[in-house]
């Protein structure tokens, strides 16, 4: 009789792929992980209790079908697990290695609530698409028959990508509009290669130009392109533009020099990863080499930040946060590599102010404490009266999230319907805006989130589209 492959969860221990060693990992950008061997991946999948009610599946934006692929990787049939897995995500190599999994899938797998630690869902995930990789099991999405109809898609990032995926390999003609010069929008430029090696992206894009999607980069809608143009091109047009407006402190002397956003900060690093000229980079400007960093917000993108200033060669890296640890919204797996690298996070804090003369000197820190909770339940910081002091620092990096662009205003379109918050809105099933044939999707309708939701919500309009083309041949044929 075959040995039972899973429920090795009692007397098999949760085991994550080696973590390169601190000392090692801060010195370069390459992603921290190593990869799992075969027998290992088979190991701690084989972990899973393929329990009846999947909390990992319906916790996963994408409702990934992660108990099968898991049970398929156990059994060693490694292109049929990574078949079930792209079915549902058009990128499960990115996913598995960005998605905060203590957040969704692993943190609501049964055996972790039971004391046994979490299957490693992510790992798992990332090995199984990196061997589709190698094998040669990934293809091109080359449609078998083509399709007059054409998408244009503003954006470049996960949303329309997974987009022009799905609409690609039904037959449609794509042609995808972006502002920078190589596609990813923040998997290219946002994310640092200690988390997302930029080759991952490139093969991926690379893989999407292969099946016949055109890619126009440097184009800025509203300036190299206007709005008018690309819906009068195309039949259906998705507004994929991500959101990119930094929030602002409006606190005495925010304008001095050497007080940067984290998007060009980051935009500037992973620039001179990829051997571009960067002259901000090389003039020192947003190169942390050297200086006393401080960076001002708790969010995934402060993490990014503090621990790319550690690998920039940063004398020191402190993180201010104005709650505790047990309330910051980064992702707790971060924070813990980040401590491990040599940031130092003071919590319970906010800037007051900057001190400067030519450029910033320091930041004048208030102390902070929790009170009571606001309307989303977390404790409301409330400042410490007379517990203020000074931060010395060379950079301040402010990290406080983003915020949508006006595109009514910077497209020329007044009839694209925007919610209070600068949002656009869109029909929440099917993404279709007020304006027909016009979808959005992602961060520009969500606000700033996850990559795994804008991939959903791309792959999401793609079916309405093509439910829509369905019916309307319907209505033809009779």
């Amino acid at each position: 009789m075959a040995k039972q492959p899973m429920l090795k969860f009692v007397s098999l221990p949760k085991e994550m792929p080696e973590k390169r060693p601190p000392t090692l990992r801060k010195a370069d950008f390459d992603e921290i992980y190593g990869e799992y061997a075969r027998e290992k991946a088979a190991e701690q999948a084989g972990r899973c209790s393929q329990c009846g009610v999947p909390y990992c599946q319906s916790h996963c934006p994408l409702h990934n079908n992660i108990p099968d692929w898991l049970k398929l990787t156990a059994e060693g049939r490694l292109q049929e697990a990574y078949e079930i897995s792209q079915a549902t995500n058009t990128f499960p190599e990115i996913c598995g290695r960005i998605c905060p999994q203590d957040r969704l899938c692993e943190g609501n797998c049964v055996i972790e609530q039971s004391g046994h630690g979490t299957v490693t869902i992510g790992s798992v995930e990332k090995y199984i698409t990196d061997t589709a990789w190698d094998q040669g099991w990934v293809k091109p999405g080359i449609p078998s028959v083509e399709r007059t109809e054409s998408v244009g898609i503003i954006g470049a990032g996960p949303g329309g990508l997974a987009a022009a995926d799905m609409l690609r390999r039904a037959g449609l003609q794509v042609t995808v509009y972006d502002r920078y010069d190589r596609a990813g929008g923040l998997m290219t430029y946002g994310i640092p290669g200690f988390k997302l090696e930029k080759d991952v992206v490139m093969r991926r894009t690379q893989q999407l130009e292969d099946a016949g999607i055109a890619f126009v980069l440097n184009c800025n809608v509203g300036e190299t392109i206007s709005f008018d143009a690309i819906r009068g091109k195309h039949d259906f047009v998705i507004i994929a533009t991500g959101v990119y407006k930094s929030r602002d402190l409006n606190a005495p002397g925010v304008g001095a020099d050497g007080i940067v956003r984290a998007i060009d900060y980051l935009t500037a690093s992973n620039r001179k990863s990829f051997g571009d000229e960067v002259p901000e980079f090389d003039s020192g400007e947003l190169n942390a080499a050297g200086k006393r960093i401080v960076v001002i917000g708790g969010g995934d993108t402060a993490m990014d930040c503090v621990r790319t200033a550690i690998r920039q060669g940063a004398e020191s890296v402190k993180c201010l946060y104005r709650r505790d640890k047990a309330n910051m919204p980064g992702s707790q797996r971060e924070v813990a590599n980040a401590e491990e690298e040599g940031v130092d996070f003071v919590w319970l804090s906010a800037p007051k102010g900057f001190v400067a003369s030519d450029k910033v000197d320091g930041v004048l820190v208030q102390k902070m404490r929790l009170g009571q909770p606001d309307a989303t339940g977390r404790q409301s910081p409330e400042i410490i009266e007379g517990a203020d002091y000074n931060e010395p620092a060379d950079m301040v990096i402010k990290a406080l999230g983003f915020e949508p662009e006006d595109l009514p205003v910077l497209w020329g379109a007044p009839e694209l319907e925007v919610t209070r918050w600068g949002t656009i809105k869109a029909n929440f099933r099917t993404h279709e805006t007020q304006i027909p044939d016009v979808y959005a999707v992602g961060d520009i309708v969500r606000g700033a989130s996850l990559v795994v939701w804008a991939i959903r919500d791309g792959r999401e309009a793609a079916e309405a589209i093509l439910e829509k083309l369905a019916m309307s041949g319907a209505v033809a044929a009779e």
